[in-house]
Formats: structure tokens, sequence, C-alpha cells
């Protein structure tokens, strides 16, 4: 990719209203997965893996602590040209509006951009799980001299008709697009996949929302206001006018749009062999650098479960679990199917301590299952948490159920004795 620079722009998603209530009080790329990461840490990881470092983060809801988060984990060298930065949504003379959608966004930051030096512009994602080697799609991107790139992957019947759709040529130039086709629709839209793919039924091509533009391209694509969406819009308009290449990946990817694909991704890092590979040298996860004890385990039974740095377990069993950072489970307590996020800090041992006191982390005798656990959680003792299709969704200050899971809310206190 030498010769060729190229600026990333992750999109960090609107309100986040499908991850609610996760999203309560920070934006969708900060939150967190996999026991230490944050869902940002993807997309920026993938592009520092990539050799692309100059990266902008696009967000506007609830900010601060995705702010913070990027400011203490990327620092590069004082002597390079890399950075992370956070751009909000901004009122300026121009502009009252928040981002009506993501080229609207891309649009009302279009002055930041403008001021590096770069020839092709890389659009990310970010609120998506995978490990892909961008550098190749940019170099294809040159080869074939196009002047959009779409990276699509292969799905099935089932899953074609909530994605972008589009077909492309023998030479992978896409020829045509439809946004979330009906079932009837679908069998004018396959597409040439490898054998491998076909095996699988997976004969369509949906776009991951990952797109390269060359910039003259997109400074004049954004000069149009009433376009505000990639997908919906500029794509669609965009492909009779301009070659625009489609960029087949065949790896994992999971797009974490709501509570239930959040959920099965995270526990999916319990596997004996996890389709997204925290354990590879060369695709690996950059996050927060904490300086954490090592996690202390006292006669618990652990079966398929990933537990991070600086946790105190004590519990009873724990199976098919992520257990977060600084988390405590305290004695006899059973969890089962659960992401636990951990916590931010410790608590005084005087604290944990005393019995006036619910304290951070699970106490004795708690059976928890199907449940998702967010930061500083305080589940008392004898408390019984069984998610699961019987449950109504339901909303309370302390606890949400979606789906069936049970998402107890970042501080939330569990008395005693209590039992969803």
């Amino acid at each position: 990719m030498s010769g060729s620079k190229v600026l990333s722009i992750i999109l960090g998603g609107g309100q986040g209203s499908r991850l609610h209530p996760l999203t309560e009080t920070r934006s969708k790329p900060a939150v967190p997965i996999a026991g230490k990461y944050r869902l940002v840490d993807i997309p920026i990881s993938n592009c520092i893996n990539s050799n692309i470092k100059q990266m902008y983060v696009l967000t506007q809801f609830n900010s601060a602590s995705l702010n913070r988060h990027i400011k203490n984990t990327y620092h590069f060298s004082f002597f390079s040209e890399a950075f992370v930065d956070v751009l909000a949504a901004e009122q300026t003379p121009g502009n009252k509006g928040w981002f009506q959608g993501t080229a609207d966004a891309v649009r009302q930051s279009m002055h930041h951009f403008l001021r590096h030096d770069f020839d092709y512009a890389l659009i990310l994602s970010g609120d998506q799980l995978y490990q892909m080697d961008l550098a190749k799609m940019v170099e294809a991107h040159k080869k074939n001299k196009a002047s959009i790139s779409i990276a699509t992957i292969p799905v099935n019947a089932k899953d074609a008709t909530s994605f972008g759709i589009l077909k492309s040529d023998e030479k992978n130039r896409i020829t045509s697009f439809i946004e979330k086709p009906s079932a009837d629709l679908l069998p004018d839209w396959t597409s040439d996949v490898s054998d491998s793919m076909k095996a699988e039924g997976r004969n369509y091509l949906a776009s991951m929302g990952i797109y390269i533009f060359n910039r003259d391209l997109l400074i004049k694509l954004m000069e149009n206001p009433d376009t505000i969406d990639f997908g919906k819009e500029i794509i669609p308009q965009s492909i009779d006018e301009h070659p625009t290449l489609s960029y087949q990946y065949e790896g994992y990817w999971t797009d974490i749009g709501n509570i239930d694909s959040f959920f099965e991704a995270n526990l999916g890092l319990s596997d004996d062999f996890p389709k997204f590979d925290l354990y590879s040298r060369q695709k690996r996860i950059y996050t927060h650098a904490r300086m954490l004890p090592t996690t202390k385990i006292s006669g618990t039974i652990l079966d398929k479960t990933v537990i991070a740095d600086g946790c105190i377990i004590n519990a009873g069993k724990i199976e098919h679990s992520v257990i977060g950072v600084r988390s405590r489970i305290d004695k006899e307590s059973t969890i089962i199917n659960t992401y636990m996020m951990g916590s931010d800090y410790y608590q005084p041992l005087e604290d944990i301590i005393n019995d006036n006191i619910v304290s951070m982390g699970i106490g004795s005798r708690c059976f928890i299952k199907n449940t998702i656990l967010d930061k500083n959680c305080c589940i008392g003792n004898d408390v019984r948490i069984n998610g699961g299709r019987h449950l109504e969704d339901t909303e309370t200050d302390t606890y949400a159920i979606r789906d069936g899971i049970v998402v107890i809310k970042k501080g939330a206190v569990i008395p005693n004795g209590f039992t969803i």
C-alpha cells in the first residue's frame, strides 16, 4: 500500500437505541466487549494492523466515555503522523443540526478531513466485530481503478432480507443494489461466490458498510446536502455513474445491532475455537493498557469461560460466560451464559465487608443465567436471575429485559434475595 495515503473515518452510529440500556450513558462505540475491550477498539485495531494510522471517530451521543477511552489508549510516537481523533457533532454558523445519517456525518466533518493529505477515504462502522486486512482492500481498489469499493460478505437467504444486497459482474464490478429486499425478490439477486460459500447456501452479497472512496469523488458527492445516508442513497445513486468494486470477504463478521447479537458475539468468545480470534499475533486487538493484578480463583468449577485481569472469584460454578476486568464473585454462586462487564475500580475492603452495603460484583449463593451485567453492578446475596424466552420485555430503573436476556444496568444495586 506504499505511496497511497488513506484516511480512515469510523462512524460511531446513532443513538444506539437497539443496544439500550447499554447505550444509556455511553455511545455505541464505547460499549465494553469481551471483558476488557470496547467496540471501537475493533475498527481501530483493524486499521493499525493494516498500517492505516490516521483515523477519525465520528460520534454525537454520550461521547464523553468514548473520548476518554481514545485519549487514554491510542498514543503514537511524537514524530509520527498517526492519530485517532474523536469528532463529535458540532454546531457551526453554517450548520445548526445533528448528524442526520452516515453521509451527513461525513459531510459535516469534511472540513476536518480536508486538512489532511489523503488519496482514499476508508469509511468504517464503529459497531462490527471482524478482523480484516484493510490494506488488501485498498490494493484491490487501486488495482481495479475503482472510484468506490464496498466490502461485501456472502449471506444466506434468511439473512439477506436485513442487508443491502449487491450484484456484481465477473470483474467484481457492482451492477445493481437493493436495500433490504423482500424474500420474494431474492431469486434475482444471487451473485457468483466461492464454492465453500455456495456449500453453505450463502449466495447473496451483502454490503458490510465498509467503503473506500477516492478523495475527489467523496468531495463531489458531499456537495449535495440532500443525500444523508451511504447505504440508502449515495451507494445506489453512484454505482451507475462511477466504477464501484465489490471486495469479497469470507471471514467472521457480525454487525452488533441489538442486544441479542451483542450477547451472542460475546458468549461466542468462550467457545473452544471462537470465530473471532483474540489470540492471533497478526490481528491483535488493542485497548487501554491497564496495570491490573492477576485474577485469583478459589474453589470454582470453570467451563467454557473467559476471565479478564484483576478478578477475585470464589464462585461455586461458572460456565459459558465472559467475566470482565476487576469482577468479584462470592461463594456458592452459579453463573451460566452470562456476560459480566466488570468494574471500573476496586471498592475499599471496608465497604466489601460491611453487611449494610451491597458491594460491587456478585454476592454469595446467587444464581445468574442468560444475563448481561453492565459495569459496576452491585448484586446482593441470594439473588436469582433466570433469563430466557419465558420473560417479557421489561424496562425498570435497575434492569431491562430484551428477547429474554436480562440486562442489569450500569451501577445498578440489586438487593439481597431479589428474583427475576
